[in-house]
């Protein structure tokens, strides 16, 4: 969905009833994936990638932001964590939405966002959902699923952007239920010529953590936490890939 009135970066917005594929894998390129970490934080041991894509079927589930699809991946990070002292934040490298108006939000925020589409649709006994941009697909996934669980997960995550030569934070609250029966079977990506593929898992694949929920809410916070300014790359004086600068 394009279009729609123009939102303060700063009003919080709320996401009810999403349908959404959350996992984090290990990489091909841990050096390619440690050098998307812009200086003065650092990539998780691992070097972790992280994956969200989801889909918001219905204008009604939005505070907002109307129906929309968005894929967002990143670097998980060290020593940097969410409220509960355990689980990592994550420096976002791609932040993909259909939504012209998401787009608008999401930048103003300091995520990359840039223009694209995803689809989770089930085919025979498995989901596959597929990420876009300008029309190529770039990333699929097939993961086997089963029934809704009763369990929840409940908690925070937290997302490093860069705005204004800054590096900000942000803390997102989330429910979601989770499926019970959860295997990722293959994870692709489509086009090596293009900078996300630098995020492509590791042959045999290992996954580090994952859920699907049908049902997954969440919400966008209403202020962003500067934390300092961010560094040039070393020996460059250039700013690292993927931040952005004075751009709105």
């Amino acid at each position: 969905m394009f279009g729609g009135p123009v939102l303060d970066p700063a009003v919080p917005h709320l996401v009810v009833n999403s349908r959404s594929l959350y996992f984090s894998w290990l990489p091909a390129d841990p050096d390619a994936v440690a050098a998307l970490v812009p200086p003065g934080l650092r990539p998780h041991p691992d070097r972790q990638v992280f994956m969200n894509q989801y889909v918001v079927d219905d204008p009604t589930q939005t505070s907002g932001f109307g129906s929309y699809s968005l894929a967002y991946l990143g670097v998980t990070l060290a020593d940097v964590n969410a409220p509960d002292g355990v689980t990592p934040g994550g420096w976002w490298t791609h932040y993909v939405t259909s939504s012209e108006q998401v787009r608008s939000y999401a930048l103003a925020r300091g995520a990359p966002a840039l223009a694209g589409s995803t689809t989770i649709e089930s085919r025979r006994e498995s989901l596959v959902a597929e990420t876009d941009v300008d029309g190529v697909t770039m990333i699929r996934a097939q993961v086997r699923v089963g029934e809704t669980g009763h369990a929840t997960h409940n908690g925070h995550h937290r997302y490093l952007t860069a705005l204004h030569g800054q590096l900000v934070s942000s803390i997102y609250p989330v429910v979601a239920e989770p499926v019970e029966e959860f295997e990722i079977e293959s994870v692709e990506f489509l086009e090596p010529e293009h900078p996300i593929y630098a995020l492509r898992p590791e042959n045999p694949l290992t996954i580090a953590w994952g859920y699907y929920s049908p049902r997954s809410s969440f919400a966008y916070p209403g202020g962003l936490t500067v934390l300092g300014a961010l560094e040039p790359s070393p020996g460059t004086g250039a700013w690292p890939s993927g931040a952005l600068l004075d751009r709105f």
